[in-house]
């Protein structure tokens, strides 16, 4: 590391013995006004660093000047600047004097004295220094109310009283070090205490070194919990941790070069650290699914504090922590890219050997849609990572006699990048559940299959952040298909039934003609709610919809027939009660009971 000093380590030394002997100002003797002022100045600094010399007193030496008298300490100070003029006098008025060779071994233990405060101040005062204080004392501050600003103004002149005494110590003393050419040793002790606490800070965020081959073999769980201590460190450590020190530096060295080299030292290996273990997390073989969402959370808070990274790290020292908190974002980027994208080859590998047996939701459909539910609560964060990005132009999905999908006809132009992306895993599964619904081996057992895994789709569309990523010209589209697909049940699997029954139930018509059709009601009737009972509609809202869809096209219609013939005058009841298997309560009954899987 580069270190900046301001002025030369004892010029006046060093010029001293390159003149010569024969020197005019060594031949002169007259002691003017300036060299009596000069001397009279060393003689004052003399008594004050002769007292606190820790070389030569034993109270200098358990004492420390700052905390042990202050006004004393500001003197002590103002002393050791006053030799400096002093030295600067002689070298220009008589430079072979031995009053200079006095003065710079003066200043060498005035410097030596201010390196032992210095490190003593930075040292015993961490808790006056910790990052908190100082980045709520610098820094802007916002509030909610009035009551707020009284309060936060309370709590900030503690914090101030508390810690501007310790700053204002370490300011003067760096100053004075950096302005008589100790600059060097100075900013070596700060760099070696602070650097120290910063790395401390780090750890205690529970931010350690790691290895790509550590994080690639981490428990699942175990990657998971560090992830979400990462994301409560990276906060702490940019709004907090490091605005704090880069303040101290700023409030204790004047120069901005020196100010660049301690914070850059002190920061830059613990900022790195820092950033790097989302890229590491990303590059992991842990790219699964659900692991999605934990590196979506560590690309929006590498995002969000951006900004703040941006503006802490903005020297040419601390370069490479910004280079690596972009890093990590590309790499974020990149991962959740690659996980959207495989994950379409996840639903078409479906293993699952579960037959669409019965009316119900496949497991498949369950998973994905709970997936892609929750993708939607990072739409912001997806959009920005899709933003003006199309999937490329896949092969066609099947389209079946069962279930037009219309699949790719319908993005919006205006659509993003993430809605594109949703549209299509959605009509992947739902291709896969078309693919499902020819194992039945009823087609009216399709269609069911069909319209109750597309309504739980609609359904948590409906419910969650899923129906603003993909519209509502998407939603109504679906909702019509769902409601096709319930007409296709109803034709196929009830037809019979809904066409046995008379256009006009309430017409006159013979004994033997009403015998037939109640004849032929109560056949098609038992025999499709024998058929259509055996299966199970587990989905509750959407079994009662086509429950309630079923009765009303045969319900009232029956119970008018049966009204109208069953009370006709001169009929005889014996005879109608032969051809009457079911009453209209027990339709309705019946109709009540549907989908219970065989229970009547």
């Amino acid at each position: 590391m580069k270190i900046f000093c301001v002025n030369p380590k004892t010029p006046s030394f060093s010029e001293y013995h390159n003149r010569s002997p024969s020197s005019p100002a060594n031949s002169s003797t007259t002691i003017t006004p300036s060299i009596r002022k000069a001397t009279a100045r060393i003689e004052a600094a003399e008594a004050l660093i002769s007292k606190w010399n820790s070389e030569t007193s034993d109270y200098a030496k358990l004492t420390s000047l700052f905390y042990d008298n202050k006004s004393e300490a500001v003197q002590y100070i103002h002393r050791v600047n006053q030799l400096q003029r002093a030295m600067h006098s002689l070298l220009k008025l008589e430079s072979s004097s031995q009053k200079l060779i006095h003065a710079q071994n003066l200043m060498q233990i005035a410097m030596k004295r201010l390196q032992k405060e210095f490190y003593q101040i930075l040292s015993r005062n961490q808790a006056h220094l910790d990052s908190e204080s100082v980045s709520v004392r610098s820094s802007d501050t916002s509030f909610d109310s009035y009551d707020d600003i009284g309060t936060a103004g309370d709590r900030i002149s503690e914090v101030e009283r508390v810690s501007s005494d310790v700053v204002d110590d370490l300011r003067i003393i760096a100053k004075c070090m950096v302005s008589n050419g100790y600059g060097k040793e100075c900013v070596k002790i700060y760099i070696k205490v602070r650097k120290s606490i910063i790395n401390e800070g780090i750890y205690k965020l529970n931010v350690e070194e790691r290895s790509f081959s550590s994080v690639n073999k981490m428990d699942g769980e175990v990657l998971e919990m560090k992830i979400k201590s990462w994301l409560e460190a990276v906060r702490i450590s940019v709004t907090t941790l490091f605005v704090g020190e880069k303040n101290l530096c700023d409030r204790i060295f004047a120069s901005r070069s020196i100010r660049e080299a301690c914070f850059g030292e002190i920061s830059r290996d613990g900022a790195t650290l820092l950033f790097r273990f989302p890229e590491l997390v990303a590059k992991s073989r842990k790219s699964v699914p659900e692991m999605i969402f934990r590196m979506l959370d560590m690309y929006a808070a590498i995002t969000v504090l951006l900004p703040e990274i941006e503006s802490i790290f903005s020297f040419n020292s601390t370069a490479a922590v910004k280079s690596q908190a972009y890093n990590s974002q590309q790499r974020l980027i990149e991962s959740v890219k690659n996980i959207l994208s495989e994950y379409e080859y996840l639903i078409l590998k479906n293993c699952s050997k579960l037959a669409a047996n019965f009316g119900g939701v496949h497991s498949l459909t369950t998973r994905t849609v709970q997936f892609l539910t929750s993708l939607a609560d990072y739409n912001h964060v997806l959009s920005e990572i899709f933003l003006d990005i199309r999937p490329p132009l896949m092969s066609a999905l099947p389209e079946s006699y069962l279930y037009s999908l219309e699949l790719s006809g319908n993005t919006s132009d205006i659509a993003t990048g993430f809605s594109i992306q949703m549209t299509r895993l959605i009509d992947v599964l739902l291709s896969e559940m078309d693919g499902k619904s020819k194992q039945c081996k009823d087609l009216s057992l399709s269609f069911l299959f069909l319209a109750s895994n597309l309504w739980h789709v609609v359904e948590k569309v409906r419910a969650s952040n899923l129906q603003d990523v993909l519209g509502d010209d998407w939603l109504l589209r679906h909702i019509t298909k769902v409601k096709r697909l319930m007409e296709n049940y109803e034709r196929v699997a009830w037809d019979g039934v809904i066409s046995s029954l008379p256009e006009n139930p309430t017409v006159t018509i013979s004994v033997a003609e009403a015998r037939g059709v109640f004849t032929k009601f109560s056949l098609e009737f038992e025999r499709a709610y024998q058929k259509q009972n055996s299966f199970v509609v587990p989905e509750s809202e959407f079994r009662e919809e086509i429950k309630a869809s079923l009765a009303r096209k045969i319900v009232p219609i029956y119970r008018e027939l049966y009204d109208t013939h069953m009370t006709m005058a001169g009929r005889s009841v014996s005879e109608m009660n032969e051809c009457v298997t079911f009453t209209p309560e027990d339709v309705q009954n019946c109709m009540g009971n549907l989908f219970s899987g065989g229970k009547v």
